[in-house]
């Protein structure tokens, strides 16, 4: 079975276009096989340590741990058709003391899920990695922009002034809580441990004490067990931890998709960095796409769809094993792990590098922000004794002709409207009426709010 690996094949776009180096050393196959012996030896350090075993044995395995052959077990499954038993025969071939003693007792999955459970933890320690440098960046710029007013709105419609500050901080809430989910699967993270094949240690049984026999195999490995497996460790672990990486790509769609929203230049107060060579249209020379954060958006809904296949797997693991899951395992884990590892990196460079533009949030606000001013006018007209059903339909009035006045691509007559109307200059006087429709600083608490936020963050970020 001869391995092709360059583009005259067929090679995923996680193998060499996205995914950090980290990530995919993480999850190669070399890396796969050198976990796999890995396992193998603490199974047999446990058992000489009870006398199972001699202590020679074991320091030949450890002599060739590191020694994979990738084309040797290639060759070798080829004609058997198991894959873990290919990559035992060449560990034991190169182990003329220890090899005969290779696997004593176990199961494919005893190895197979310990090292399953290592990478996860592994790769798992990496993402945590990515969201705190993410937070602390997003951290950064919310204390730089928690006073910069800027038009919000609800239905994508122009509602009331917010901060930029404050913006970002609802995607870096979103994004603790990612953390707290990542770090909450790392406290709890667990390996098959050695029960053989149906969960039972029978085969372990008959030659030793298999409770401590797996205690220190699980100690040299650094993982604990979990007390009740059938052949395979549940499987619900792995679904959860697909949840936290959709959870994850939710937050960083939520932050790209508002990103490309505001870069356009419908609104023109945010863009992404942009080269100076970089070409945004092979049609259009004029272009600047948000090509970042598309891709996160991209690679997000990929990673939201693959929780309903883990859950499938652990769903259906029925009774003791099936092996309907492997050939997935194999594509999804890797791929969830190696596209969130691509949106946080992206993520990372877009709120480091992004751009704001104050003298178009001013823009939108002189347009829009007098609308968002007649919620504070007739709190006032009220206070200063006017009926608050009356107030609201004349100010609605106004706030109608000044809409399609905008639409026709006038200036806002808005303040001019309500200034001159003797409805409303009965119970305040005009320059009142103006001052009360600057909603430039009418943000309420959400600069201290946003920097609060920013606070926790460094705290979680640096306390853990």
């Amino acid at each position: 079975m001869a391995t092709r690996l360059d583009h005259e094949t067929y090679l995923s776009p996680f193998a060499w276009r996205y995914g950090s180096e980290e990530m995919r050393r993480i999850w190669s196959e070399a890396y796969r096989r050198r976990l796999l012996r890995r396992v193998w030896v603490a199974l047999a350090r446990a058992q000489a340590e009870l006398g199972l075993i001699a202590p020679e044995q074991v320091a030949d395995l450890e002599a060739h741990q590191d020694d994979v052959d990738i084309a040797r077990a290639e060759e070798i499954e080829a004609e058997i058709h198991h894959d873990l038993m290919a990559e035992l025969r060449v560990f034991a071939e190169q182990c003329p003391i220890g090899g005969p003693i290779l696997h004593l007792g176990a199961t494919s999955q005893d190895i197979l899920d310990n090292a399953d459970a290592l990478r996860l933890r592994e790769a798992l320690a990496l993402v945590r990695c990515r969201l705190t440098d993410l937070l602390s960046a997003f951290a950064d710029r919310i204390e730089e922009t928690a006073d910069l007013a800027c038009m919000g709105y609800t239905h994508l419609q122009p509602a009331e002034p917010t901060t930029v500050g404050y913006r970002l901080a609802q995607y870096a809430q979103d994004l603790l809580a990612d953390l707290e989910s990542v770090d909450r699967l790392l406290a709890n993270l667990r390996g098959k441990g050695f029960k053989g094949a149906v969960g039972t240690a029978a085969s372990y049984a008959q030659l030793l004490d298999p409770s401590e026999m797996e205690r220190r195999a699980m100690t040299f490995l650094g993982l604990e067990a979990y007390p009740i497996t059938t052949q395979v460790c549940p499987r619900r672990q792995e679904w959860e931890i697909i949840v936290a990486l959709a959870g994850i790509a939710q937050s960083l769609h939520r932050f790209a998709m508002d990103l490309r929203l505001l870069q356009s230049p419908l609104a023109g107060e945010w863009s992404e960095p942009f080269g100076r060579a970089q070409v945004g249209s092979s049609a259009m020379p004029f272009k600047r796409n948000p090509i970042q954060a598309e891709n996160i958006c991209s690679l997000a809904r990929y990673v939201a769809a693959l929780p309903a296949v883990a859950w499938e797997n652990a769903a259906g693991s029925l009774l003791e094993r099936t092996l309907d899951d492997s050939a997935n395992r194999r594509v999804f884990l890797a791929e969830g792990f190696l596209a969130t590892d691509e949106m946080l990196r992206r993520a990372l460079r877009l709120v480091r590098g992004l751009g704001l533009d104050p003298a178009a949030m001013t823009r939108n606000l002189v347009a829009w922000g007098t609308f968002a001013g007649t919620e504070r006018l007739m709190m006032e007209l009220v206070r200063a004794g006017a009926d608050r059903q009356e107030m609201h339909e004349v100010l609605r009035a106004h706030s109608m002709a000044a809409w399609e006045a905008l639409r026709r691509g006038e200036p806002n007559p808005l303040a001019d409207l309500l200034a001159a109307d003797p409805r409303l200059t009965a119970y305040l006087p005009s320059e009142r009426l103006r001052a009360l429709l600057d909603v430039s600083g009418y943000v309420g608490d959400a600069p201290q709010r946003a920097r609060a936020l920013a606070r926790r963050i460094r705290e979680r970020v640096y306390t853990g």
